[in-house]
């Protein structure tokens, strides 16, 4: 399975829903697509199966500049936090 990534604008908030796998093959494709984007990103993590570390390092960096990450599950969103103290 790969990634997926389905565009939602309302004009100020631009939600990216991902689904899939999301691997550190991926990581350039959703950075480029984020770099699009000139309003406020939000990732929506609901339909994510599976995740590797660096993925998660991503995810943190990106909430540690202010992208909102929307229906993460308890297994990564445990896994940025731990990312975040270490």
């Amino acid at each position: 399975m790969t990634l997926r990534i389905e565009k939602v604008s309302n004009g100020r908030l631009v939600i990216l829903h991902l689904s899939g796998r999301l691997q550190a093959e991926h990581l350039d494709e959703l950075k480029a697509y984020m770099e699009d984007i000139v309003q406020k990103v939000a990732l929506d993590l609901d339909q994510v199966k599976l995740v590797d570390r660096e993925a998660v390092c991503f995810l943190a960096a990106c909430e540690a500049k202010g992208v909102h990450l929307s229906q993460c599950s308890p297994y990564i969103r445990d896994w940025i936090n731990r990312e975040k103290a270490s």
